[in-house]
């Protein structure tokens, strides 16, 4: 169990210069219970095995991947490791302040669409062949394992037979044939920081980092915006004609395999839940 005082002996036994700060309780995921430390930091311990990967590959990649990024990205202060009293390892990052996007209207949110734009700009550049493969994210959509799990997210659900259409549609849009860039491969609303007036100051949570097909980051046009700020958001992306219409398509897929599952995994935190549903109904938006 993750408690206050696990926190305190953890800091204590491999970080005694953070020990007495003041800490509290900041936040719970799926994958990380999130620990406020001081003022400016925030230390994210793994709940399963396969959070604690995400720990390490953020630590391992943030540091190179932020230079390019024009919006703040979180960087490690320190790297706990597996011990007796906890087997993962956590880390400690500093905190972007801010307001998470997903509390904030999808209609506020259009103000910052073309910086989004502009961090995909710089982040989707070639990766190196040491980069992290993952495989649920900047993968091909067209295999049985997401068939089946979409459709079975879909049953008996408001719209289902319009949902599909557009899923076997968009799903077997032609492959990513490019060179591999680096992806996000978590990029809603709850993973972008803004200023509250209209901003964009942060992007985190990049556990999932991976090379691969930009689409599955472009999905962000339907997770995060309405029809002004998507258009605003395409159009910026668009400029010099790199993103074809096949990527867009694959992109509104990986918006509804995403959408699907936030809106249909997340009981126990109401503004993932409404990214998901928002997801799902701007897609319906989109002709097949």
């Amino acid at each position: 169990m993750i408690d206050d005082d696990l926190v305190a002996t953890l800091l204590a036994e491999q970080a005694p210069d953070l020990a007495d700060l003041p800490r509290s309780h900041y936040d719970a995921g799926w994958d990380n219970e999130i620990y406020r430390i001081g003022q400016g930091l925030l230390a994210r311990f793994p709940r399963r095995q396969a959070s604690a990967s995400l720990v390490e590959n953020e630590s391992r990649w943030l540091p190179q991947l932020a230079v390019g990024i024009d919006v703040e990205v979180p960087q490690p202060v320190f790297v706990g490791h597996a011990s007796d009293r906890y087997p993962w390892v956590w880390s400690v990052v500093n905190m972007i302040p801010g307001v998470g996007a997903s509390h904030v209207s999808p209609a506020e949110r259009a103000g910052f669409a073309e910086q989004l734009a502009d961090a995909l700009w710089c982040l989707h550049l070639p990766a190196p062949a040491t980069a992290p493969l993952n495989a649920y994210r900047g993968v091909s959509l067209a295999q049985e394992r997401f068939d089946d799990k979409v459709r079975a997210g879909l049953a008996g659900m408001p719209h289902a037979d319009e949902l599909l259409a557009r899923w076997d549609a968009w799903s077997h849009a032609p492959e990513f044939d490019g060179v591999d860039v680096w992806v996000h491969g978590d990029l809603h609303p709850h993973n972008l920081i803004t200023d509250g007036l209209g901003n964009l100051t942060g992007i985190i949570d990049w556990g999932d980092l991976t090379a691969g097909d930009p689409a599955t980051d472009l999905a962000t046009a339907w997770l995060t915006f309405e029809a002004q700020g998507r258009r605003a958001f395409i159009d910026r992306m668009d400029d010099g004609g790199l993103v074809d219409g096949a990527t867009w398509q694959r992109a509104k897929a990986w918006a509804l395999h995403l959408g699907l599952i936030l809106a249909t995994m997340n009981d126990n935190n109401p503004p993932l839940a409404a990214v998901g549903t928002h997801a799902l109904e701007q897609v319906l938006s989109e002709q097949v």
